[in-house]
């Protein structure tokens, strides 16, 4: 887990995802399997064991073979002795004996997996038709009062407030320190120069480079360009490239050597003829020119000074979180931050839903989602190098909104919803006539065809369900699907079996088959785990595990 996460994993977190306990569980499958192997009398004789420890490449000397020198250092590095590790692995091999007679022989019959196949590749060609209010007579009006409060009541979520937690914050920028820095001359003329190769800079060109096996394969190219008789984007196909196998970006004369005269001569985009190069003789094309950009010290000082106080404001402010944060250890306040040092003070209803201002910081937005209404404020530093503290007053519970308050979402709502029973309706009638012989261009719809359709394909501008949908109909089927703002009409044209026989369908179900055994054995193994261990009477030493547990702290 650590691997996959990049970085250490604190036992607790562990605790939390269950690693204590599956480690526990394989233990406890391994001592019941040994249990189990003694009980039969399953043992490995020591030529047999002899032989699997030769195997272990961590036991080869310099030749590859077994080092009776590098075996006793590997054990004597891992803390074991010859004797622990042998009895370990005598064990392990008898496990893997009993292990192995349990689960040998498990395999997934032929039929179990065409069957699924048959299932899991089936197509399906459909006509389809979205319905929306086009094909109403009217748009729906004004709800009446009754209508409106039984939409109001029967729809409570969508007009009620979420939970909203009432923070007071300080918020301390760089920016709010920044007007106050005197930004020296020196300072600013260090900054230019050591910036010079950004407000400096030469011609540059963007350029495509075609390299050719040898001279006169590119002068015979070189030939067609000029005549005509190819374009460049012939002669890179030729070559079996594409454009962006070639492409150099934007480059200046320098960067491309001997070959940056014959380039840049150019007046504007075009091809050159032959230049050499590092990697032959080639043919390159310009297709911009970006000219060469001076900013002198004057035309930077602007931009140059606004920068250098933010940098000094950063430090500044990281100087002050230290004084900030012990002011509010000795009892102040977030408002006497603002008070004594400057800093912003406000307050926010935060519901998790806004994006704006500190909002939009990921740092503050999870302070304010874990703080609760006892803890002390504290100060956090935010990416930017600016710092907040913040501090929960309420937390108020979602809370329904009296209708008149959101009289005008109600009515938008109810004639959203009064729309779409109404389409739908109007569908199910066309849905009838399309059974009964009227095609939909004869109702004034725009049919679609797709084919080939698997269950999972999702079909663009078609609603989620569409698929499985055509995979329900029976052959010359029509049905109605719910779709935002009204519904589709669905027809199911043709139905056509999965291919058994191609090279691709032998190679999944092969990997499936061996996939499954693969899963059986493993539950199979695992019952029969549980089974032995039960039969057993495992008893757990829980101060033990605790003890265990304790070390990782």
């Amino acid at each position: 887990i650590e691997q996959q996460f990049g970085q250490r994993l604190p036992f607790a977190q562990a605790q939390v995802f269950g690693v204590d306990q599956q480690a526990l569980a394989v233990v406890l499958s391994q001592v019941a399997l040994e249990n189990e192997t003694a009980r039969l009398g399953i043992s490995v004789g020591d030529e047999e064991l002899a032989g699997r420890i030769r195997d272990i490449p961590s036991f080869a000397g310099v030749d590859g073979q077994f080092d009776r020198e590098a075996y006793d250092f590997v054990l004597q590095q891992s803390g074991l002795t010859a004797t622990e590790f042998e009895e370990s692995l005598r064990s392990e091999v008898a496990r893997t004996i009993l292990q192995s007679a349990v689960t040998n022989g498990i395999a997934v019959q032929p039929a179990y997996v065409d069957r699924l196949y048959a299932w899991a590749r089936e197509t399906r060609d459909i006509t389809f038709a979205p319905v929306g209010a086009e094909v109403l007579d009217a748009p729906v009006g004004a709800p009446d009062e009754a209508q409106l409060t039984a939409y109001y009541e029967a729809n409570p979520a969508a007009f009620t407030l979420p939970e909203t937690r009432k923070i007071t914050y300080g918020w301390l920028r760089p920016e709010d320190l920044a007007g106050e820095i005197e930004v020296s001359e020196a300072d600013l003329v260090e900054a230019y120069e050591a910036r010079l190769p950004e407000f400096s800079q030469p011609e540059r060109r963007l350029v495509e480079r075609l390299v050719f096996p040898d001279a006169a394969a590119a002068e015979a190219a070189a030939a067609t360009l000029e005549d005509g008789s190819a374009a460049f984007e012939d002669l890179v196909a030729e070559r079996g490239l594409a454009l962006t196998d070639i492409d150099l970006g934007d480059v200046t004369e320098d960067e491309l050597g001997s070959a940056g005269a014959a380039v840049f001569t150019l007046d504007g985009p075009g091809t050159t003829g032959v230049a050499e190069t590092s990697l032959g003789p080639a043919i390159f094309r310009v297709n911009a020119v970006l000219a060469a950009r001076e900013t002198s010290f004057d035309e930077a000082r602007a931009a140059l000074t606004e920068e250098l106080a933010l940098d000094a404001a950063r430090r500044e402010i990281g100087l002050l979180a230290e004084d900030l944060d012990n002011a509010l250890a000795g009892g102040a306040t977030i408002e006497d931050l603002g008070a004594e040092f400057g800093v912003a003070i406000d307050t926010l209803d935060w519901t998790g839903e806004s994006f704006e201002g500190i909002a939009a910081y990921d740092d503050f937005a999870r302070a304010a989602t874990e703080v609760t209404v006892d803890d002390y404020p504290a100060i956090e530093t935010l990416p930017d190098g600016g710092l907040f503290a913040l501090r929960l007053d309420e937390i108020v519970p979602p809370t329904l909104q009296e209708l008149d308050a959101v009289r005008e979402e109600a009515i938008a709502g109810w004639q959203a919803a009064e729309t779409e029973a109404l389409v739908r309706a109007r569908a199910e009638e066309m849905r009838e006539a399309l059974l009964g012989g009227d095609t939909p261009e004869a109702l004034g719809l725009a049919p679609s065809a797709e084919t080939g359709l698997h269950r999972d394909d999702v079909v663009p501008g078609a609603p989620q369900g569409l698929s499985q949908a055509a995979f329900d109909l029976a052959p010359g089927d029509w049905t109605v699907i719910d779709a935002p703002g009204g519904a589709v009409l669905l027809r199911l044209d043709a139905v056509s079996p999965a291919d058994h026989d191609s090279d691709e369908a032998r190679e999944v179900k092969a990997r499936f088959a061996q996939a499954t055994s693969q899963a059986i054995a493993g539950d199979v193994q695992a019952a029969f785990a549980t089974a032995i261990e039960t039969q057993a009477g495992i008893t757990l030493d829980q101060a033990m595990i605790n003890a265990v547990n304790a070390q990782f702290q």
